[in-house]
């Protein structure tokens, strides 16, 4: 949640500002500020809203300045008001803060510097480190952020400008993302490499409890008991293109028909290149030993390592789990040094899953990572990670990484089966042969986009939609569900079709759209039978199904989306692909915000 960008070299740095801060929309935001100082003033622009409202409220300010720090919020504290807008500052208006994360105790120091006669003028938890530095600064601004990050509490990422301090600006980071970067005569801050794509060279994540400052020559980083840090500096190799919409409408339909690519590319890495086996690096550090495997995840990501509990089932004979990461935590899961732990994170910086993996390796768990992101923290506070291959992602809802972790967790599954023995070498051959004519059977799915089109204005008004299927299909109900409430904000469920006449049966009549997933094989014909119930109560029936012609099925269903016949890893990957398209088109039809959907963020990194 939330985007940090931070500027220092001889340009224009309120243009880099706006256009880095575009680059971050789609991480979610209700308003966005900078803070530049110019002309040996600190100057400041907030705004409620989108960064074109900022754009707007520039365009009568003309700024001249080479040094710079912007922000987008997503409310925590305070509403989403010009007032609680980033950067904060301080009494004097000479120090700017910018902030992702929470000050869990905001409220104490707020207090203790109020009765000190310091004056605030937001409701957030943000201005607290502003005016606390500003009590601490007796000169050397570095030390005064290092000893206010020391009295706040929570995770956080924090960049700071000084009036008093032109030349550089100071970075600190506990939970919460933070890189810095140096280009041709600029050093950068972001809290996402998008937001640098195209300027900076180079960049550094920053770790927990680092500190220190950027100037136009680099960055010097620091632990917080001042011993300096080197780290480790990376090549930035995404392409700035990878981030343009290339004539879609939306980077959401552009990102659904990129998966034949993501996927693939997921694929392609894992597997030999004669395409007979499977070579994941990294897996043959984790021991084979493990009697337990709980997957940890978030959302999207929490459904992909339900699908994967069903494959590594049919592989491993271990009992799996997948856990939402917020509630891993509350209880007392059973962990011991044979427990395999598999986070599973697009950004790799979610912070309930983080925090789920802290406690499993405080109980001597084997951490395995599952990210979209290179020396993202999860990554880095695990024993490995195996990561797939979709690219940037910008739409808020997930598309490409979903059916990407699919993938990768399957192919994990076997790869592990495979080295305890589970699965016999011509197994793994047929299925990674299977596995091989994906990408094109994604490209056949695809082609169901024009009906779904069609369809979805018949869904515009629903108020209420359910999502049934049964087995590994299960969790791509749960999906399809998600999608269409995140994007056209229809309330939707996905249960088990089993479940129905439990509960959910009760909310169907003729104004309750159905969506059912019909697989071939054992469950089929159970399936069917939930249409007989749901059309005998005048539900309007939508059927996904690799059985389009069936003619049991065709006379249940009031409308057929076909997809290509798989099986295995494939098929809930293949079964995804109409209901991404019917979430998109339904919120096109509804006219909500596609890509950057209400009160949602990209990156949670608040708990």
């Amino acid at each position: 949640m939330c985007g940090i960008v931070g500027y220092i070299g001889k340009e224009d740095a309120a243009s880099f500002l706006l256009q880095s801060l575009k680059r971050l929309e789609y991480r979610g935001y209700d308003s966005a500020g900078i803070a530049v100082i110019e002309r040996g003033r600190l100057v400041r622009v907030r705004r409620a809203g989108k960064v074109r409202d900022l754009e707007a409220a520039l365009g009568d300010t003309p700024l001249a300045a080479t040094v710079g720090i912007g922000h987008t919020r997503w409310a925590t504290h305070g509403a989403p008001t010009d007032e609680n807008a980033h950067p904060h500052v301080d009494c004097n208006g000479r120090i700017a803060v910018i902030h992702n994360g929470i000050i869990e105790n905001h409220a104490p120091l707020r207090r203790k510097l109020a009765d000190e006669g310091h004056v605030f003028s937001s409701d957030t938890d943000t201005e607290v480190l502003a005016h606390l530095i500003e009590s601490l600064d007796d000169g050397n601004l570095l030390e005064a952020v290092r000893r206010a990050v020391a009295q706040a509490e929570g995770a956080f990422a924090v960049a700071v400008l000084s009036q008093d301090h032109p030349d550089r600006i100071i970075v600190a980071k506990r939970g919460s993302p933070l890189v810095v970067g140096r280009g041709d005569d600029a050093s950068f801050i972001s809290s996402d490499v998008p937001a640098l794509l195209g300027r900076a060279s180079e960049v550094q994540f920053l770790a927990d409890g680092e500190f220190g400052e950027v100037t136009r020559d680099g960055y010097h980083l620091f632990a917080l008991d001042g011993r300096p840090v080197q780290g480790t500096p990376h090549r930035v190799s995404m392409d700035p293109v990878a981030i343009q919409k290339g004539g879609y409408k939306h980077f959401m339909q552009k990102e659904i028909h990129e998966q034949p690519r993501s996927v693939g590319e997921t694929i392609r890495e894992k597997t030999e290149p004669t395409g007979a086996g499977l070579s994941l690096p990294g897996v043959e550090r984790v021991p084979t030993d493990f009697d337990h495997v709980y997957f940890v995840a978030c959302g999207t990501a929490y459904h992909a390592a339900k699908v994967a509990e069903y494959l590594w089932e049919d592989a491993l004979p271990v009992p799996a789990h997948a856990v939402i990461a917020s509630e891993f935590r509350l209880r007392n899961p059973h962990i011991t040094p044979r427990t395999l732990v598999v986070a599973v994170s697009q950004s790799g910086e979610t912070i309930d899953t983080l925090m789920a993996v802290r406690l499993a390796r405080s109980r001597g768990a084997h951490v395995l990572a599952l990210v979209n992101s290179e020396q993202s923290a999860i990554e880095r506070e695990s024993h490995g990670a195996v990561y797939t291959r979709a690219g940037v992602e910008i739409g808020v809802a997930a598309t490409k990484t979903f059916t990407a972790q699919i993938a990768a967790l399957g192919l994990l599954g076997m790869a592990l089966a495979e080295r305890r023995g589970g699965i016999p070498a011509p197994g793994t051959g047929d299925a990674l042969r299977e596995l091989a004519l994906l990408p094109g059977r994604i490209v056949e799915a695809l082609r169901v986009e024009e009906r779904v089109k069609t369809l979805a204005e018949k869904l515009r008004r629903a108020s209420d939609v359910l999502f049934l299927a049964r087995g590994v299909l299960y969790p791509i109900a749960l999906e399809g569900a998600l999608k269409l409430k995140e994007i056209s904000y229809i309330h939707a469920e996905g249960y088990p079709a089993g479940e129905m006449k439990h509960g959910p049966i009760a909310l169907i009549d003729e104004d309750t759209p159905v969506l059912m997933l019909a697989a071939r094989g054992p469950a089929y014909d159970k399936l069917l039978s939930n249409m007989e119930e749901v059309k005998a109560r005048k539900g309007f029936v939508v059927a996904v199904s690799d059985a389009p012609d069936d003619p049991n099925l065709v006379r249940l269903a009031d409308e057929v989306l076909p997809v290509p016949a798989s099986t295995g890893i494939a098929l809930p990957i293949l079964f995804t692909i109409p209901l991404q398209l019917l979430a998109y088109y339904v919120a096109v039809a509804r006219g909500t915000d596609v890509d950057q959907p209400r009160n949602l963020a990209k990156t949670v990194t608040v708990e």
